[in-house]
């Protein structure tokens, strides 16, 4: 089906959720309020089943782009990352960042995330605890709902738009 979506254009969560249709990816979508951290997210979805994540948007002391999606109730060690991905000194990107990178708001960041990243400039790593998960939860592309997707279906998606995950210990 055409889309009427000039080219380049970057994904809204309505043409994410169809591309997630469209690869045969299973994912239920439960609207709520506008979220910013994980703490509101897990009052907005306390009733949908699935694992709360963290998904922070990171950079080096090179510029290269980092997406580390962890459990939510996991600490973050930035040294203890940098050195495990062979990099020096992690920090936060900042927004302008995040919206050049990935066409995302502060607040809406996820690994959906990566498919305004045509480039693949982006890397992503994902903690090791999260593929044990039944299910985990993101936003698509906006902080006003949740996807519930499974730990296949999220690995599929990396795969299927050009960010094969690090996966690490954390």
């Amino acid at each position: 089906m055409p889309s009427d979506d000039p080219p380049g254009a970057p994904f809204d969560p309505s043409r994410l959720l169809a591309l997630l249709a469209g690869l045969g990816i299973e994912a239920r979508t439960f609207p709520h309020e506008p979220v910013l951290t994980v703490s509101e997210a897990r009052v907005a979805t306390g009733h949908v089943p699935g694992c709360h994540c963290k998904n922070l948007f990171l950079e080096d002391r090179k510029g290269a782009a980092w997406l580390v999606v962890l459990p939510a109730e996991k600490l973050l060690d930035l040294r203890v990352l940098a050195e495990a991905l062979g990099t020096r000194r992690l920090s936060f990107a900042n927004a302008p960042r995040l919206r050049d990178a990935l066409a995302l708001a502060p607040g809406s960041v996820s690994p959906f995330g990566v498919v305004n990243d045509g480039a693949g400039k982006v890397r992503v790593v994902l903690d090791r605890d999260l593929l044990a998960r039944p299910a985990l939860k993101f936003h698509p592309l906006a902080n006003t709902s949740t996807t519930v997707i499974s730990p296949e279906g999220l690995l599929r998606f990396l795969e299927e738009t050009g960010h094969p995950p690090v996966i690490v210990d954390l």
